[in-house]
């Protein structure tokens, strides 16, 4: 795969709880520079993201509910609503993960409704499921509600629960939502080997901190 083909598939990350406006200075002309597909910030982010990025091609990823997903349905439209207002072309909500395991699959599909109603199709709304807390069944249950509910992706992780993206778990994720819905893999890709490896498992989008060494074929010791 070509550098560029796989550049423009990345989500450029730093969601760390200490990330300071350097690194999101940084973050940005990265993304320039290699031709990433967005950013991914925190929501605070989102306004200086806009303004670095204003004369580029590169989107701007958020986050809502992050990352146990246990806020309110009302909190998370909310946040949704914000980030949309201050420049976010793609949101990454994170479902109720206990609603999910207690089977409150209304409840799973109705927040995650409710977030594609608020956007309104103004941004693309990626639906994280956090797999390493899944069995297979409710990965391929959530799957659907996000597919049910109108998001536009799903998603394999936080990066904050032990566990990240897996080869089995793209092609589990692909294999439910089909052809129609973006699968993106999250959370520990930190080699080209690796990215190119959950693209072949299906995946169409990456989330990456480890970005500019992925495209440069070099290892890093990121988390995310």
């Amino acid at each position: 795969m070509e550098d560029k083909q796989l550049a423009a598939m990345i989500d450029h990350t730093v969601l760390k709880p200490d990330a300071k406006e350097e690194d999101i200075r940084k973050l940005c002309e990265e993304a320039k520079e290699y031709g990433f597909a967005t950013v991914c910030v925190n929501p605070c982010y989102v306004p200086m993201a806009k303004h670095l990025l204003q004369d580029s091609n590169v989107g701007i990823t958020t986050v809502i509910g992050f990352p146990l997903g246990a806020n309110t349905i009302t909190t998370k439209t909310s946040e949704a609503q914000e980030a949309i207002e201050n420049g976010a072309t793609e949101v990454d909500m994170v479902i109720n993960i206990g609603a999910l395991k207690d089977k409150k699959h209304d409840y799973v599909r109705d927040e995650i409704k409710a977030v594609v109603h608020t956007v309104n199709k103004r941004a693309v709304v990626k639906v994280i499921i956090e797999t390493s807390l899944l069995t297979d069944e409710e990965k391929e249950k959530a799957c659907l509600l996000a597919k049910e509910a109108g998001a536009d992706f799903v998603k394999t992780s936080t990066g904050f629960s032990g566990g990240g993206a897996t080869k089995a778990d793209i092609e589990l994720m692909r294999r439910t939502v089909g052809e129609t819905m973006g699968v993106k893999a999250s959370g520990g890709v930190r080699t080209r080997q690796d990215a190119e490896a959950l693209v072949k498992a299906g995946a169409n989008r990456i989330g990456a901190s480890a970005s500019v060494a992925i495209i440069k074929g070099e290892k890093s010791n990121s988390s995310y």
